[in-house]
């Protein structure tokens, strides 16, 4: 063979390994990205989706304290956030979503609470329905953090 056609081929050798070495790096580097900003975002519509969560709750729960009458609507925005839930988290969190949605339900079943009651309640951290609810949630996003 002749050394310049070994010269030429070697030249477009390097030059094809050069770019796929790009290409490939080019790739890997917006895949990485994506992913950060997938898992960035869908961080950010859990948190929105478990504050909603427990602002509807907490209304719904010092609501069943104190009347006999449930708050049905309240219940229904209780209960489509759960359902979101179901899509968007973990079953453990699900899980404790759920229990948090049953035990509102029944606490409208119980007699109810006068102020000083509830002041009770506040004072000895029973009235603090959301508790296990806020830890398991934790959990999942300390989760989530080593994904990143």
């Amino acid at each position: 063979m002749n050394a310049s056609i070994i010269s030429a081929l070697a030249a477009l050798a390097g030059a094809i390994i050069g770019g796929l070495t790009s290409v490939l790096a080019s790739w890997l580097t917006q895949h990485v990205q994506a992913r950060a900003q997938w898992l960035a975002q869908d961080k950010l519509q859990r948190q929105n989706l478990y504050k909603e969560f427990i602002e509807t709750a907490s209304k719904c729960y010092i609501n069943a304290l104190q009347y006999d009458k449930a708050d049905t609507p309240a219940l229904v925005e209780l209960y489509v956030r759960v359902g979101r839930m179901r899509i968007l988290s973990s079953p453990k969190v699900v899980e404790s979503a759920e229990l948090v949605a049953r035990r509102i339900v029944d606490t409208y079943l119980e007699p109810n609470r006068t102020f000083l009651e509830l002041r009770d309640m506040a004072n000895n951290g029973s009235i603090d329905l959301l508790r296990d609810f806020s830890e398991t949630r934790r959990a999942e996003f300390e989760s989530l953090r080593t994904q990143f």
